[in-house]
């Protein structure tokens, strides 16, 4: 019986880390859509001290912080892309990147509309 087990034992360490890493991957996938959204969301505010990549760093995990890289381009439109290294619990192996986008359309005008004007 304990031979059975030791034979299994692997097969179910391997299936363990496998569903540890897909939850981490798909964590990582949310993380990096939470930052493209706040830094989009901060891009189309009037604050110009605001910086949106460092609205889409504070808006996610420290630990997955550290390697996020995030772009933001505008015009009418704020369109922000978040770029997060997928964690590996497993040495020596690579999971790529997640990567997420959003896009958000500046306020035509901050300012609310006089009286009469509507």
């Amino acid at each position: 019986m304990a031979v059975e087990f030791l034979g299994f034992l692997p097969i179910l360490l391997a299936v363990g880390l496998a569903v540890v890493q897909l939850g981490i991957a798909a964590y990582t996938v949310q993380q990096a859509g939470t930052a493209a959204r706040a830094a989009a969301r901060t891009a189309t505010a009037d604050d110009p001290e605001a910086s949106p990549e460092s609205a889409g760093q504070a808006a996610i995990s420290g630990w997955l912080a550290d390697g996020a890289r995030i772009s933001v381009s505008g015009g009418t439109e704020a369109h922000a892309t978040a770029t997060i290294e997928i964690p590996s619990i497993i040495p020596g192996v690579d999971f790529g990147d997640a990567r997420r986008s959003a896009t958000m359309r500046r306020p035509e005008s901050a300012d609310p509309p006089a009286p009469g004007d509507e």
